[in-house]
């Protein structure tokens, strides 16, 4: 009888394991742009016999579809039929998807699209959580990610500070849910000339990937909702916890250890709760003594996000908070000293907070109303000192603390006019207020303290209509008006679209923009009194720029798309003195004692871009992006010259297979080439820089080549995922800037990154 059972239970066990294991794919239809629900909706998956039909709430419910990549399907009478390719089922979590429809206005062909970009035409990019775990080496980071389209350069390998068609890195915005935030990142000293902090970058996001919904990325010229940036926004979503079921992930590897966890709040009323901690692998290291180049690194942080539907819509609640920490302690042993830096302990922490709310609510069916209101600071405190090679005694010799902090509102409108008009307006309250502190060789005497505070008042209006079945018209205007320093400034936008066929179209777009300096750039240094509340230049103005975009746009057949734009900027106002402009400006102070910036200076950024991209379908994905550019200054001596960031070209391929398909188990190679035109630098003159020569020598060219290796395993109520990503894997010496080291008596020439090798472990159920 024993046998009887033993060979029942290898019957059951075969079975089972020969059984294709499923999972649930739902979400909810809107009208785009818009909280209203869309009931009788058609939503089917391409080359399965599944499919769905909103009811009344606009959800969609399909249940037991085996595991596996693909494209959903959904269609409306009177709207656009829409394609979202790239959705991945597994076994750990339900796929849950949010989809907003356009009302059909034009006989189009399908819409291929992963996510709803922002009202604009042209330089946008959406960017989805699936991409930012699948791309090769953007360690979980959104803002690596956007590198692999052509224009977008990292400011260098350790940070995520991007250099946006030839523009400083501190032309760019960050947001969260739609307002502006303070730098939302770790270790924002990383990879950094002065190692003092930047205004975008870091040495990653101080949010994890796993709370990211989407994140829109945007070029110039931007719509008229956008303003106080140059050269970019990064406008981050966090999407919904799933709020019929407790889910949860854990991973662990080289970046740190990250726990996620997600559930209903209510499953009656459909509200949810997503929260996420990390703490860096480095920072356990560290607390064992194990260091990073005599450097110890610490960070941890905190996100959530609450929602919770209403009758009319919905309202949020999300936060997120991180602390990070890079310390350096010199060798005790004086005779290994060999450079500047080897008898020096230097200390650099950062603490960064948000929380805020949202609320979308329809006022009616052809109206939305949308409010958002949050509270971000960031604190940077960095000292070093000099170590008495006799007595390793410690002598001060800075001690820089930043604080900043913003308090941004807004609540905009848009409604439907008919069929082929919509208006949007709206108004953004920003408050902001710095403070920032220094002292030299521990002197008393030599203290910096400055504080400046104001508001930014941004009201907006945009109109977007279709004049005809080809050509869709969108003009706006934007004003900022920044009361610490009475300036102003009115700047009209306008953007066409030409739809010349159903699969090719052409754009041209034009924005005026302006915006505030960083508050470094207003420090003023007196020479002849110390500088205590109030040592801020309340005349420097905004930098502004006009910006002209122009572009086609072609789909072709097999999901892929060719993208051409050509863009031109002229940038004026910009802070000036003698030769140095603010457009070579990364970090640090920008002022000697007794210097003061004036808006006298300009610059020019101009170049052509092309992407081709295919989308993940039959098992392989790829984007081919370059550019040719050129990005110039003018300062007071009148004379053209090259920025530092004018690198002059750009190349990159991003692409992916996935070697092995199968119900319960896949392997996924991905790969990212760069290929760069080297930054510009400023030659000694003996121990200084020759400023009459500034950015006269271009460095060698930037090549690096990165692989993601992933094998994911599918179990019944879990998913495990092993990957290995390398950064670097040439272990390419790229040149990143050049200084005088007076230890070891000669110019030093600083490389980036070498290989990095990070394993990484994670598990969903």
């Amino acid at each position: 009888m024993k046998y009887i059972y033993t060979y029942l239970l290898f019957c059951v066990c075969l079975k089972l394991s020969a059984q294709n294991l499923t999972q649930t794919l739902r979400g909810n239809v809107t009208e785009e742009g818009n909280v209203r629900v869309l009931r009788g909706v058609n939503v089917k998956v391409q080359g399965t016999n599944f499919g769905s039909v909103t009811d009344t709430n606009g959800v969609f419910v399909i249940a037991n579809l085996p595991l596996g990549r693909y494209a959903i399907e959904v269609s409306g009478v009177g709207y656009q039929t829409l394609v979202l390719s790239e959705v991945l089922v597994e076994a750990g979590k339900q796929k849950i998807v949010e989809i907003g429809l356009k009302p059909k206005t034009v006989q189009l062909s399908e819409a291929i699209v992963r996510a709803s970009p922002p009202p604009a035409f042209g330089s946008v990019q959406t960017i989805t959580q699936e991409q930012t775990l699948r791309y090769a080496a953007t360690f979980f980071d959104a803002a690596r990610l956007v590198t692999s389209f052509p224009g977008v350069v990292a400011a260098n390998d350790q940070a995520n500070g991007l250099v946006i068609r030839g523009n400083s890195p501190n032309g760019m915005q960050w947001r969260m849910e739609g307002v502006e935030i303070v730098n939302p990142n770790h270790l924002s000293n990383a990879g950094t000339f002065s190692d003092r902090p930047t205004q975008t970058g870091g040495g990653t996001t101080i949010f994890s990937a796993q709370l990211l919904d989407r994140a829109d990325f945007l070029m110039g010229a931007f719509p008229a909702e956008y303003g106080n940036a140059l050269s970019g926004v990064m406008d981050v979503h966090l999407r919904k916890g799933n709020n019929q079921k407790h889910e949860f992930t854990a991973q662990a590897g080289l970046i740190g250890l990250d726990f996620a966890a997600e559930g209903p709040l209510s499953r009656k009323n459909g509200s949810s709760y997503l929260v996420n901690y990390r703490y860096s692998f480095t920072g356990l290291l560290a607390a064992m003594g194990v260091k990073f180049g005599g450097e110890a690194i610490r960070f941890q942080d905190l996100s959530f996000n609450l929602v919770f539907p209403t009758k009319k819509g919905r309202f949020t609640v999300f936060g997120m908070g991180g602390s990070s920490s890079n310390i350096f302690e010199a060798e005790r042993d004086a005779s290994k000293w060999k450079f500047d830096k080897d008898g020096q302990d230097i200390e650099y922490k950062s603490g960064m907070a948000a929380v805020g709310t949202t609320s979308k609510i329809s006022l009616s069916d052809k109206t939305t109303l949308t409010s958002v209101a949050s509270f971000s600071f960031k604190i940077n405190n960095r000292a070093d000192y000099l170590i008495n090679s006799s007595t390793y005694s410690k002598q001060l010799l800075s001690d820089d603390k930043a604080y900043n902090d913003i308090v941004a509102i807004v609540s905009k409108v848009s409604h439907k006019i008919s069929q082929k008009s919509v208006l949007n307006a709206g108004a953004y309250i920003t408050g902001f207020y710095d403070n920032m502190s220094s002292i030299k060789d521990n002197n008393a005497a030599d203290k910096i303290i400055a504080r400046a505070s104001g508001f930014i008042f941004q009201p907006f209006a945009s109109f977007q209509t279709l004049v005809s079945d080809k050509i869709t018209i969108q003009a706006g205007v934007h004003y900022l008006n920044y009361t610490y320093n009475k300036t102003s400034s009115l700047e009209p936008r306008v953007a066409l679209a030409f739809q010349a066929a159903a699969s090719s179209k052409f754009t041209l777009a034009y924005g005026l923009h302006s915006q505030v300096q960083l508050p470094q750039t207003y420090l003023y240094i007196p020479t002849d009194i110390d500088c205590v509340f109030g040592c801020f230049n309340s005349n420097l103005g905004l930098t502004k720029s006009h910006q002209f975009v122009v572009g086609y746009e072609k789909t072709l057949k097999n999901n892929t798309k060719l993208k051409i734009e050509t863009y031109y900027s002229s940038l004026f106002n910009v802070p000036i003195n003698g030769n140095y402009s603010t457009l070579n400006m990364t970090e640090g102070n920008s002022l000697n004692a007794g210097t003061l910036l004036q808006n006298a200076g300009t610059g020019q950024n101009y170049g052509i871009e092309a992407t081709y991209e295919k989308y993940l379908t039959k098992n392989y994905y790829l984007i081919l992006g370059g550019s040719l550019y050129k990005s110039t200054f003018v300062a007071a001596d009148g004379i053209e010259r090259p920025t530092r960031f004018d690198g002059g070209h750009t190349f990159s391929f991003t692409g992916g297979k996935e070697l092995i398909r199968k119900n319960d188990k896949r392997l996924g190679l991905n790969t990212k080439v760069l290929w760069l035109g080297g930054y510009r630098d400023t030659p000694y003159r003996g121990l200084i820089k020759d400023f009459s020569r500034i950015n006269t020598i271009q460095l060698a060219d930037y090549f690096r080549t990165d692989l993601r290796i992933y094998w994911k395993r599918n179990k019944p109520g879990y998913t495990r995922t092993w990957s290995l990503d390398v950064q670097n894997l040439t272990n390419t010496e790229n040149e990143a800037y050049s200084y005088y080291d007076f230890r070891a008596n000669q110019v030093i020439m600083k490389t980036q990154l070498g290989l990095i090798p990070v394993l990484n472990y994670k598990v969903e159920f």
